[in-house]
């Protein structure tokens, strides 16, 4: 009796802590996806009381809709520009500040960590001085290696200005998963890379056979946080820089969201956007997985 009493009240402590988690994840995330499937099969402004109900018809649109490719391949764009840049800066940075020993260490991690807590309001306007073509930096910049003026407009052409939008996501993105890389490389035993050395082998070769594979986990996790977040957030860095444009060349499937249910009043259409990211998320995500699967390295 004492036994079962003990495990009661143990199963009702553990509960206590799981049990307002799990509601708050309901309110709100389970019922706000149950609630845009719902709306996504109605055809609604969003501010009527007037729901016409067309079942897939918004799902069929969207098949014969060019933009929505356009927003989902620019998604993906941005999704492999920043996992490639992000990924590439922020290891090199987390290996440079912990194998190389500098002596200032500390303070370059809080420089470029400044970034993250920077709001996104901010990063936007400041990328949109950077790149304004009158009095920005970038063009003043490039005016020093020229005979005239150099007067580019970095967000106005539909061919380039998607890949505008990469610097100011890529830098915003460095520190904290530089950060995340210089734990788990701390995590690493000093005895491995000293051993290593013994054998000769050399700072890449220690970063192949040691670095990298002790710290695949994590690389592992962050490269589906950047996908995930790229996917549900790119939105906020367009509305910022671009709002979609030039003729909806940079919409990304969020943008293009907002676009419909909150400009266009075509709300049933947005909120069928919202399954399509849904849907595209978890896929991406369970490819992402199966190809970056790999035997876990314990560190004993």
């Amino acid at each position: 009796m004492k036994l079962g009493t003990t495990k009661w009240q143990r199963n009702l402590f553990i509960a206590t802590f799981i049990l307002p988690t799990f509601l708050f994840f309901c309110l709100f995330t389970i019922y706000p996806v149950v609630q845009a499937m719902y709306y996504s099969l109605f055809d609604w402004s969003g501010s009527s009381d007037h729901k016409k109900f067309i079942g897939l018809d918004n799902f069929k649109e969207m098949i014969h809709d060019p933009i929505i490719w356009n927003s989902m391949g620019n998604d993906y764009f941005l999704v492999v520009g920043k996992i490639i840049g992000i990924m590439i800066l922020a290891t090199f940075f987390a290996i440079a500040l912990t194998r190389f020993r500098f002596k200032l260490s500390s303070f370059f991690r809080s420089i470029f960590f400044i970034p993250n807590v920077i709001s996104v309001v901010v990063i936007g306007v400041l990328w949109n001085f950077i790149y304004n073509p009158q009095i920005g930096f970038l063009n003043s910049f490039l005016s020093l290696f020229t005979k005239d003026k150099v007067d580019i407009t970095w967000l106005g052409f539909t061919s380039h200005t998607i890949w505008m939008l990469l610097p100011p996501a890529i830098w915003a993105g460095i520190g904290f998963y530089m950060i995340l890389m210089i734990a788990a490389i701390q995590s690493i035993p000093e005895s491995y890379y000293e051993a290593s050395g013994l054998e000769g082998a050399g700072q890449w070769t220690q970063f192949r056979y040691i670095t990298l594979p002790l710290i695949w986990e994590q690389m592992k996790v962050s490269i589906l946080n950047i996908m995930m977040t790229t996917l549900n957030g790119s939105f906020v860095i367009v509305m910022l820089m671009t709002s979609g444009g030039p003729d909806n060349s940079t919409q990304v499937m969020g943008s293009y969201l907002y676009q419909m249910a909150f400009t266009q009043y075509h709300f049933g259409y947005g909120a069928a956007i919202g399954v399509l990211i849904l849907i595209v998320s978890l896929i991406t995500t369970i490819v992402l997985q199966r190809l970056m699967h790999q035997e876990t390295i314990e560190i004993s």
